[in-house]
């Protein structure tokens, strides 16, 4: 059987340096996803000839991911399906449609049925078209920019520091505590990746960005780098009642990514009808097609 590890934030130059070469930029890859999120899919992770090897746990499922590393994919796959088979549970895995296509042969693909699943799509915008808004198709995303800058012209963006990582924290708290809609929308595991991230923010290397209305937090994001080319935004929380601070944060946010990476990813929209409204305003470069891999005569 495979030596499955959980992670930890030690783990970090190992898991990335299998990660941050590979043109893969969907973002369960994220080093800081998951780490966030391990409580709630107890993921782990393994090195199998020189692969990276990850499997998390949800919905009573254990579901690998797309192994990431250089050389036959299709022996790794096979591994791993022995490693179901040993443990006696169905094999599935977590692909994104590009890694099956491009990395499986075309024997290996014929042994499995993959599922695209439109909620669980990412969103990848062109740094460059968030940070500076150009072009007709943006003018109502610069047009809330502006109300929002002559509504409150007390505002201020900061790039996140320990000190103000705490406001954050604080401010997180505050609407969690005093909102009742705002605890309805956070469940439970979200807020508990949120506040691990937070908290261990400077450890992990996750960057992020503050905004400020009379020196008051009403947004905030943090993210972290998924490969070389592309980076994660993984949290962004804003106040409500100060109408445009989303599009603020974003726009702000992307300014201050370093210029290096040429794509952001914004995560999925999990068939929330506003939130994928909302992604799909931003004009998306592309989308990463994802779904499940289970073997054909599995029947699943």
């Amino acid at each position: 059987m495979i030596d499955f590890k959980d992670i930890t934030i030690e783990d970090k130059e190992i898991i990335t340096s299998y990660i941050f070469p590979n043109d893969c930029c969907n973002c369960e890859l994220s080093f800081a996803n998951h780490l966030s999120w391990r409580f709630q899919y107890q993921t782990k992770y393994a090195i199998v000839d020189d692969f990276l090897v990850l499997k998390y746990y949800n919905e009573g499922n254990e579901i690998f991911m797309m192994p990431i590393g250089k050389g036959n994919a299709d022996h790794i796959v096979e591994i791993l399906m022995k490693e179901a088979e040993s443990q006696g549970i169905p094999f599935m895995m977590h692909a994104a449609c590009h890694f099956v296509e491009n990395q499986l042969s075309d024997e290996m693909r014929e042994r499995f049925n993959l599922m695209p699943n439109r909620d669980y799509f990412d969103y990848v915008y062109l740094r460059e078209n968030l940070a500076t808004l150009k072009g007709n198709k943006f003018q109502q995303k610069r047009n809330h920019v502006n109300r929002f800058m002559k509504t409150y012209p007390n505002w201020e963006y900061k790039s996140a520091t320990p000190e103000l990582i705490k406001l954050c924290i604080e401010k997180e708290n505050e609407w969690y505590e005093s909102n009742e809609d705002y605890r309805h929308q956070n469940i439970d595991s979200e807020r508990q990746a949120l506040l691990y991230a937070m908290n261990h923010a400077e450890e992990i290397g996750i960057k992020g960005g503050v905004l400020f209305v009379d020196d008051k937090v009403v947004a905030f994001t943090f993210g972290f780098p998924i490969n070389y080319k592309t980076f994660g935004v993984h949290f962004e929380k804003a106040d409500i009642n100060y109408t445009g601070a989303f599009t603020v944060i974003n726009q702000m946010f992307a300014n201050d990514i370093p210029e290096e990476f040429i794509y952001i990813n914004r995560e999925e929209d999990l068939g929330i009808e506003g939130l994928r409204k909302a992604k799909m305003s931003y004009n998306p470069e592309f989308m990463i097609t994802k779904g499940i891999l289970t073997v054909r005569n599995e029947g699943v």
